[in-house]
């Protein structure tokens, strides 16, 4: 294989490899290992979806002899990699010392017999495991249970994927009981398991205590409402998970009321989804309150919730005055052309959203036409979902007129909308005008930036809002350079 050939080349630096290629041979292995003798900058080995025979997995030894303490990157997804495989490969990877490791199993038919494999690996005190991906596998309850207990004794894993796993409220309340005494792990995924509300009231003790996730997704899982109110309680003590996903929860109104009442005393959570659930009106009401206490709270995911006009117009009053939030989805929540005229009364005055997902609403004509009035004074959005909206030529051509005048917007996308091609080439020579400008105006920035380090002026803007930032940089550019 010519990717392996160039490994031969002392004077070329490669450190990424794909051989991802379906079924790679025994032959390609032995030369891929004599390569890696003379090779020793190579680290990211990409050999997922191949059919990696046991003497293929042998592959990692000359890898090893020709790194001393760079990073390694393993990607052996979906390789149906087995009992035996799993073993050599965990007493091969005890050998890298302190050698830090990324290790990639996810689809490879993983058990319960070759996941203790993978749980003594995780107790070696000599390895640093930073990463482990073990998605789509069937470790269940029993394995996930050993992991936990490897979690309490293992101080260099930093994310841990468990996708798809087969996982219950046991092996949940095991992995609760350990993020109690872990101190390094950052990022958990507990996504599309059989956890329920049991499970969850042990991670939201759990998370009482722990202060160092920062990352945790718990999509696809039986919450429901009792959850939701346990996770609500730990978020108004916990001061260090950020991102937290909630989507497809069986939430409704009740626990989503209760997460939203959280908001207003947690001070650490940036990124919340709760994409397709049943929170409804009221939990938008309740969002909306929460919104105009809360200061950290970036991206909000609401797809799929059935909020409706009335929800919207909550949301909206609150966008007058947030500042904070930048990234907004209220993709197929029933919003009509009226509710997209309140949003453009909000986008009018709000200086902080960026990202606005409305796509799969029915706006038609008359919400676009009120959405483009609004781009005409709005500044801060950059990226704009209008997709599946039932807008035509009459709502396009307002958005052609408003990107006359507006220089930020950089993304329009109108997919699945009656609209004439030529009025759509129109918006994409518009908004490109715009990505160019864009992107001169860093360039120049970036400049600025040099000229005030070098006046020992950095300190003056640095802290003030992008927007002003920016502004000034601009201002000193003309002025002074």
């Amino acid at each position: 294989m010519e990717q392996i050939q160039q490994l031969f080349d002392k004077k070329t630096v490669i450190r990424h490899s794909d051989l991802s290629i379906p079924e790679i041979g025994i032959q390609d292995i032995q030369t891929l290992s004599e390569a890696l003798k003379i090779n020793t900058t190579l680290t990211i080995f990409n050999l997922g979806d191949n059919q990696i025979s046991v003497r293929c997995a042998q592959f990692p030894v000359s890898l090893i002899e020709g790194t001393k303490t760079t990073p390694i990157i393993f990607n052996l997804g979906n390789n149906q990699i087995g009992v035996q495989r799993t073993q050599f490969l965990v007493s091969l990877i005890e050998e890298t010392k302190n050698i830090p490791i990324i290790f990639n199993l996810g689809d490879n038919q993983i058990d319960i017999q070759c996941a203790h494999f993978l749980v003594s690996f995780i107790k070696e005190t000599n390895t640093i495991l930073i990463t482990l991906d073990l998605r789509s596998n069937q470790i269940g309850d029993q394995c996930t249970q050993a992991l936990a207990q490897a979690l309490k004794i293992n101080t260099t894993l930093t994310s841990l994927d468990l996708r798809y796993n087969q996982i219950g409220n046991q092996g949940t309340q095991a992995l609760a009981q350990a993020l109690k005494i872990n101190t390094t792990l950052t990022s958990l995924d507990l996504g599309h398991n059989y956890i329920g509300h049991q499970g969850i009231h042990a991670l939201g003790k759990a998370l009482k205590i722990n202060t160092t996730l920062t990352s945790l997704n718990l999509s696809y899982n039986q919450i429901g409402d009792q959850g939701a109110q346990a996770l609500a309680q730990a978020l108004k003590i916990n001061t260090t998970l950020t991102t937290l996903s909630l989507c497809t929860c069986q939430i409704g109104a009740q626990g989503a009321q209760v997460l939203a009442k959280a908001l207003k005393i947690n001070t650490a959570l940036i990124t919340l989804n709760l994409y397709i659930n049943h929170i409804g009106v009221q939990c938008a009401l309740a969002l909306a309150k929460a919104l105009k206490i809360n200061t950290t709270l970036v991206i909000l995911e609401l797809q799929n919730n059935q909020i409706g006009d009335q929800g919207v117009q909550a949301l909206a009053e609150t966008l007058k005055i947030n500042a904070i939030l930048t990234t907004l989805n209220l993709e197929g929540n029933n919003i009509s052309y009226r509710g997209a005229q309140i949003l453009a009364k909000a986008l009018q005055k709000n200086t902080g959203l960026t990202t606005l997902n409305l796509l799969g609403n029915q706006i038609g004509d008359h919400g676009t036409q009120a959405l483009a009035k609004a781009l005409k004074i709005n500044t801060t959005l950059i990226n704009f979902k209008l997709e599946y909206n039932f807008i035509g030529d009459q709502g396009a051509q307002s958005l052609v007129e408003a990107l006359k005048i507006n220089t930020t917007l950089t993304t329009l996308q109108l997919y699945n909308n009656p609209i004439r091609d030529s009025i759509i080439l129109a918006i994409k020579q518009k908004l490109k005008i715009n990505i160019i400008n864009k992107k001169k105006l860093r360039c120049l920035q970036i400049l600025c930036l040099k000229k005030l380090k070098q006046l020992n002026r950095i300190d003056e803007i640095k802290s003030l809002k992008p927007t002003i930032y920016n502004s000034c940089l601009m201002k000193y550019f003309q002025t002074k350079l």
